[in-house]
């Protein structure tokens, strides 16, 4: 695995806009639901072998879990390609930020201010919030300032037909609703040679910053991967809060999210792994959700990359050693 450089490694950024609906507070939870396997792994390649072997692994990975997980997975080298439950929308926390940026991006051809560039650049390799929220304005229309609406990140997802995605109405972009599919057309882009959503340099700039994400929020779609790859990623997640508002599922849940992409020395690979139902035990710390989400995506992971790189050194990425702070209130 490498990394372009390494960053000081901080506390966690809180991983979404928040409010009442992400307080990271211990909560009484709702009984876990169905595991993660609820969906059908499919996977196709040139190696016939590889993809039932994918199926197998992958399912069992699944099956071994009580999240319940969607995801997203393809190797441009072998043509392989997996999902499962690929089209259901999550509670997208702060892989939106993915979203903002490549938004950014294409509004911009890649040209940035240094204005820009400052907060494209924490909200990637910090996760930080405000920035976020800055760029998230600015790509909005502010008729109603309480509730941006950011028609110029949803022209980006018409262009990328990123269609299953929905942007918050109330302008909380950490609760976009996103999907597996439509996060791994977004790594497609980042890492392709089409330039008809973003060019070359645009494509260029978002990879250095996932690149750049700091050591301990690496964690996820990483881990396993190969040691000799580049990685990309960025992660993101939230709990909801326990307030009346919040539908019975979502009350105290975990939602736990993860992308990450491997490119140069011939590997050319994107993974996305969603998860929720990653329930925090009455009377246990609020991080022990955090923690349960992050295994079960990095479960997940590890059986993709033993699968498709057998003979490659696995990457074991570090985490926070506490989750996140509440998020601040949206503004």
């Amino acid at each position: 695995m490498r990394w372009a450089s390494t960053l000081t490694a901080a506390a966690i950024g809180a991983g979404a806009v928040a409010g009442p609906i992400a307080a990271a507070t211990p909560s009484a939870a709702a009984p876990q639901q169905a595991k993660a396997a609820t969906s059908t792994v499919q996977c196709t390649s040139h190696d016939e072998k590889l993809a039932r072997k994918l199926e197998n692994d992958i399912a069992n990975a699944l099956a071994s879990r009580e999240s319940m997980a969607s995801l997203s997975f393809y190797d441009r080298p072998t043509s392989t390609s997996c999902t499962s439950g690929a089209a259901k929308q999550y509670d997208s926390a702060s892989v939106t930020k993915t979203i903002i940026l490549g938004a950014l991006l294409y509004q911009t051809g890649g040209t940035l201010t240094d204005e820009e560039s400052a907060l494209a650049r924490k909200m990637i390799t910090e996760s930080d919030n405000a920035s976020a929220t800055t760029l998230w304005k600015q790509l909005s229309d502010l008729t109603n300032p309480k509730k941006p609406n950011p028609v110029k990140v949803q022209e980006f997802l018409d262009k990328a037909g990123m269609d299953n995605t929905v942007l918050d109405k109330e302008g909380v972009w950490g609760l976009t609703q996103v999907t597996a599919e439509d996060q791994a057309k977004l790594l497609r882009i980042f890492t392709g040679d089409d330039g008809s959503v973003l060019g070359s340099k645009s494509r260029s700039i978002a990879l250095e910053l996932m690149n750049h994400v700091q050591s301990t929020q690496r964690w996820g779609a990483t881990a396993g991967a190969p040691l000799d790859s580049v990685m990309h990623v960025k992660n993101g997640w939230l709990q909801r809060s326990q307030d009346p508002d919040v539908d019975t599922f979502d009350k105290g849940d975990w939602k736990v999210n993860s992308m990450a992409a491997l490119t140069e020395k011939g590997y050319d690979s994107g993974l996305v792994v969603l998860t929720e139902n990653n329930r925090v035990p009455e009377g246990h710390p609020a991080k022990e959700g955090w923690d349960y989400g992050i295994d079960t995506i990095e479960t997940i992971s590890r059986s993709i990359y033993r699968d498709v790189y057998p003979d490659a050194g696995g990457y074991h990425p570090s985490r926070a050693a506490t989750a996140a702070a509440e998020p601040p209130k949206p503004e």
